[in-house]
């Protein structure tokens, strides 16, 4: 497990990140943090399994990840400073797609049952989290429409 400095570290580099939750604050983020584990996968490792129910939201760290429909199949890759899960996890349901490690991959992943319980002690940490969220799945909509 990493130190408490090197956790802080790889936390402030998620808020600096391309996809990150825009409207989370440095003290949301240490909430999340103090909840979350962080998870190492190797190449070709499945980190969310189509069909199943994933059990953790999943936050890239560091390296990439492919997002399959089917094995060979690649819809989009995912790396630092990406979400995993997020439809399953507003959906609660299970994952309508593979993720598959293309290097190690060091991700922050937190339990949804954790998640939940954070929002009920910090409404407004929910509301920013939905509305962070809500913003990335609108922008990676448009960027898909923009390649129809």
């Amino acid at each position: 497990m990493p130190s408490v400095v090197a956790r802080n570290d790889l936390f402030r580099g998620l808020q600096t990140a391309r996809n990150r939750l825009e409207y989370l604050t440095a003290n949301d983020w240490a909430l999340i943090a103090d909840k979350s584990q962080i998870l190492t996968f190797r190449n070709d490792d499945v980190i969310i399994q189509a069909g199943l129910r994933p059990r953790h939201l999943i936050f890239i760290l560091s390296g990439k990840a492919r997002v399959e429909a089917a094995p060979g199949m690649k819809l989009a890759e995912v790396s630092e400073g990406d979400i995993c899960g997020e439809m399953s996890f507003l959906e609660d349901s299970v994952a309508s797609a593979r993720v598959v490690a293309e290097s190690v991959v060091e991700t922050l992943a937190i339990d949804w049952t954790a998640l939940h319980q954070l929002f009920e002690l910090y409404p407004h940490l929910g509301s920013r989290f939905f509305r962070s969220l809500a913003l990335n799945l609108s922008r990676r909509l448009r960027k898909q429409l923009s390649r129809s």
